[in-house]
């Protein structure tokens, strides 16, 4: 094993969750991450507040990310999905006290426009332009450490799209 393994195996994961968002035609949501350096999409995920339901906190999560929740959930994970973090990034990710996540993740329909999505319509945003992409598109375009994660996502929720966009 090596010795970074055996330091992120000490801690604990943070506890989030994440939204597939799928639009009338089956394609997905991502984003492109305001902090990350290089082409980084990924999909709507934060983390659950002390004492709050992953069902709840996935629809805050929604609204806080891209300005609207308006969306339904239509599946979720069967359980729950982890990703570690790599030993560099570590510090900088939620000060050093987790090894990863441990995300419920969930598939959503949009129910909106694509002008109800505001990426800055919060005092932070993270993210600077979004597309909708095909579901097979998106484990290439997340950064390394989750992409493991993401083909995982994109196998338990390939059932629900049409058979020719997954």
């Amino acid at each position: 094993m090596n010795k970074d393994k055996e330091i992120n195996s000490d801690l604990p994961y943070r506890l989030g969750v994440g939204a597939l968002i799928l639009n009338a035609n089956d394609d997905v949501f991502v984003a492109k991450r305001i902090d990350t350096p290089g082409p980084a999409w990924q999909m709507p995920q934060g983390g659950i507040d002390d004492g709050e339901d992953p069902a709840v906190a996935i629809f805050r999560e929604v609204e806080e990310e891209i300005g609207t929740s308006k969306c339904k959930i239509i599946a979720q994970s069967n359980g729950w999905l982890t990703y570690d973090i790599p030993e560099d990034l570590r510090e900088k990710l939620w000060g050093g006290k987790y090894r990863g996540q441990k995300q419920k993740w969930y598939a959503m329909r949009f129910l909106g426009d694509d002008s109800d999505i505001v990426l800055d319509a919060h005092h932070k945003p993270e993210f600077s332009e979004w597309r909708w992409v095909e579901m097979k598109q998106v484990p290439n375009l997340i950064v390394p450490f989750k992409r493991e994660l993401y083909n995982k996502i994109v196998d338990e929720f390939s059932n629900i799209v049409s058979k020719d966009n997954s």
